[in-house]
């Protein structure tokens, strides 16, 4: 029995709908983390605490890291 292309898209969006659904809770979750990591971060970089170390510890990249001292710096 050949499916419509409706019922193709409806299949492809039903296995999108769990995984879409944990992913954008995920992110939420990040950046919930990431709002209170972030002081922490900035200290660390104040305190001259290596970037790679802090990458190490944290999954903060470098770049992200200089860019927060700097925002903080600034504001």
């Amino acid at each position: 029995m050949t499916q419509t292309p409706a019922q193709l898209r409806a299949k492809a969006e039903a296995a999108l709908e769990q995984l879409g659904a944990k992913r954008i809770k995920l992110l939420a979750q990040l950046e919930a983390l990431d709002a209170e990591i972030r002081p922490v971060v900035v200290e660390a970089v104040r305190m001259e605490v290596p970037y790679r170390r802090i990458r190490e510890l944290t999954g903060v990249s470098p770049n992200t890291s200089a860019a927060w001292r700097k925002a903080s710096d600034a504001g």
